[in-house]
């Protein structure tokens, strides 16, 4: 099979255990269109000097555009902030991404960073840079 252009993936999708809770979620719909290109897995808090397994964290007082302006931030479940970590893991995405040439993005749902509903950190960051996003 002809590989076709590179994309990033969050790399939870891909079977690496890389979430917060230090497990993955691989996604055989995911699977199937990674089967279709070149792929770099990335996990943006990861990236951001986070650990993992790390405690869960969620956006407050707004979404990822929010964090990105200043009027939103990410808190662990511990009351932590830990916006400077998603911010700078969402800048490496980008880098990287950039870098490669990179125009797809396959992400996690659900996540404060690739979420698409509501929009996480890294996802807006790509957003705003005009990469498209599929959300898995």
């Amino acid at each position: 099979m002809e590989h076709q252009n590179t994309c990033l993936v969050s790399a939870c999708l891909t079977g690496l255990c890389t979430r917060y809770d230090g497990q993955s979620k691989p996604d055989p719909a995911c699977l199937r269109r990674l089967a279709t290109c070149h792929w770099i897995p990335v996990c943006p808090e990861q990236l951001g000097g986070l650990a993992t397994p790390r405690p869960a964290a969620t956006l407050t007082g707004g979404d990822g555009h929010g964090v990105l302006a200043g009027t939103a931030r990410v808190v662990d479940r511990f009351g932590t902030d830990v916006t400077a970590a998603f911010v700078r893991g969402a800048q490496m995405v980008l880098a990287i991404a950039q870098a490669q040439n990179i125009t797809l993005c396959l992400l996690k749902s659900g996540s404060p960073s690739c979420g698409f509903d509501p929009l996480g950190v890294t996802a807006a960051l790509l957003q705003r840079h005009g990469i498209q996003i599929i959300s898995f």
